[in-house]
């Protein structure tokens, strides 16, 4: 039989735990083949029971980490990064960040907390590891990342990598400056996590302006499976929205849509279109 030609990318759904509704989104698309890995928020509540509904329906997908530093309770004390009792927003953590003003510790330690989380009810270590809001490749944040996964030893998860060459994010036009600041802060992490040996996609994409509306997602999508660089990730954010939803993230009719698109003969025609198949990390 003939090799198959067709381009290998990662399609990971964001977010898996944060709700019940989009928790279900994701295992519906796992379960019909359309996406091939999530990455689960382990601070949130719903893990502990949405964990074993994720195990019946995984198949092949890549199950993996979500690092979260931002808009939730963290799963230990942070007297400095979240006095509150809740994480900083992203501009905060950016900031700090930049200003070498991350307290290190702090972070690692929850680091440590939320891959614990992770398997204590997956039963093994993530696959993979990204983080919300692209948490993971900040300055203060992937050096502490990238120490506490050495120090763990076992089998190293893949990486998310967001950088991205500027011809590649031009060439696809979809909110471009939003693309390349996200590539930017990426820049460092990428080198780093290369230089440690450790395994990441080359070619990110899924980044859009959420609040523009209008343009067809069959078009979007099509522009994120073009372009693509030779280890391709696309992420995506499908849900169910619902009254929890909406009382816990500003994303919610736009997660309708990405399910329906994701489960529909639409995403299939974009998919071949381009030559692409949805594959597991292992794969590109």
């Amino acid at each position: 039989m003939a090799e198959d030609a067709r381009t290998r990318i990662v399609v990971c759904a964001d977010d898996y735990a944060l709700t019940p509704g989009v928790s279900r989104g994701i295992r519906e698309l796992i379960g019909a083949g359309r996406i091939s890995a999530t990455s689960v928020m382990t601070v949130c509540p719903y893990w502990p029971e949405e964990g074993p509904a994720l195990a019946a329906a995984a198949g092949d997908a890549d199950i993996g980490l979500h690092l979260t530093l931002t808009d939730q309770a963290p799963l230990g004390a942070m007297p400095e990064f979240a006095p509150s009792g809740r994480l900083p927003p992203i501009g905060k953590v950016v900031r700090a960040g930049l200003l070498g003003r991350l307290p290190t510790a702090e972070i690692e330690a929850e680091i440590e907390r939320q891959l614990e989380a992770f398997v204590a009810i997956w039963k093994r270590p993530p696959a993979h590891v990204d983080g919300h809001h692209h948490v993971h490749q900040l300055p203060g944040v992937r050096g502490a990342l990238l120490s506490v996964l050495s120090r763990r030893g076992g089998p190293r998860p893949y990486l998310r990598s967001c950088h991205e060459p500027l011809s590649r994010a031009l060439a696809r036009g979809v909110a471009w400056k939003k693309a390349l600041v996200i590539s930017a802060l990426g820049a460092g992490f990428a080198r780093t996590a290369a230089a440690e040996g450790f395994a990441m996609n080359n070619g990110f994409s899924g980044a859009y302006d959420l609040g523009a509306g209008g343009q067809p997602l069959a078009d979007l999508f099509a522009r994120f499976v073009a372009h693509l660089g030779p280890r391709p990730l696309m992420m995506c954010h499908p849900g169910y929205s619902d009254t929890t939803l909406a009382g816990l993230d500003s994303m919610t009719a736009q997660r309708d849509a990405e399910l329906a698109f994701l489960a529909s003969d639409e995403w299939s025609k974009v998919l071949a279109a381009a030559g692409c198949v949805v594959a597991p990390f292992k794969a590109i």
